[in-house]
């Protein structure tokens, strides 16, 4: 069910649970800043879901609020792996879901990875 992407942060959602180890993940990636997983529902050949490791909503919230060094740390990470997955070349689509509207359905900001194949206009 999408959600409001400026309700307060729940920390029993299930990023907050896979951070906190309560919950396990196939892990590709982990700094101080981020972790990164497989999708357990892939849309894609390749689809690699990345939390930041501090408490944010949405894009927006972390947009807002979270300091420069954190904002960059976090962009750095999702581009590392793509790369480190071998998508650069020849594609790959990050995609954030804000809000009702946006599709999200986790109250925890997360990009999507997508690749592996031709993703046309949308991944669907």
């Amino acid at each position: 069910m999408p959600i409001d992407a400026t309700q307060p942060y729940d920390d029993q959602n299930i990023f907050a649970k896979v951070l906190r180890g309560e919950l396990p993940s196939k892990k590709v990636y982990e700094d101080e800043w981020a972790l990164a997983f497989h999708d357990i529902n892939p849309q894609a050949p390749v689809h690699i879901l990345v939390v930041p490791k501090r408490a944010y909503v949405s894009w927006d919230d972390f947009s807002a609020k979270a300091p420069d060094a954190e904002i960059a740390g976090f962009s750095r990470a999702v581009g590392r792996i793509a790369r480190d997955a071998g998508l650069v070349e020849p594609g790959y689509r990050v995609l954030y879901n804000v809000g009702g509207h946006g599709g999200q359905e986790i109250p925890h900001l997360h990009a999507h990875i997508f690749g592996g194949r031709p993703l046309g206009r949308m991944v669907g």
